[in-house]
């Protein structure tokens, strides 16, 4: 689905929820000197720092939620090729024997890659 698509099911999906009527996502809980955010399913975020450090819990809102993108691994962000245009965007990553880069569009419609530098797992995002 192209920019276009998205646009306007985003903009369909924000007018079918305005016109239900039903715009709650989420709550604030405060428990135990903590501040969590309720989702709808009821999965609890703990925001207590992000709260300690000036922002508001009550404007935080429930998002696509857990699990709405499907993460990249090792075997799909190979793609064998040695030719690569210098203006391909990438996110690099080094150790002190590897680098890995990791293709902005290829991430763009996962938004993670779950991968490895050497034996050390890492999550490159974007």
């Amino acid at each position: 689905m192209n920019r276009k698509g998205i646009g306007l099911l985003l903009v369909i999906l924000m007018a079918t929820l305005l016109l239900s009527g039903d715009t709650a996502y989420s709550f604030v809980q405060r428990e135990d000197g903590k501040t969590y955010i309720v989702d709808r399913t009821g999965a609890r975020w703990d925001v207590t720092q992000a709260e300690s450090i000036g922002f508001k819990a009550e404007g935080f809102q429930y998002g696509l939620g857990r699990d709405a993108f499907s993460p990249l691994d090792d075997r799909s962000l190979q793609d064998g090729s040695d030719d690569v245009d210098p203006w391909h965007r990438v996110i690099g990553v080094t150790n002190e024997n590897e680098s890995r880069a990791y293709s902005v569009p290829k991430l763009r419609g996962h938004e993670i890659a779950n991968s490895h530098i050497g034996e050390t797992p890492i999550a490159a995002a974007y």
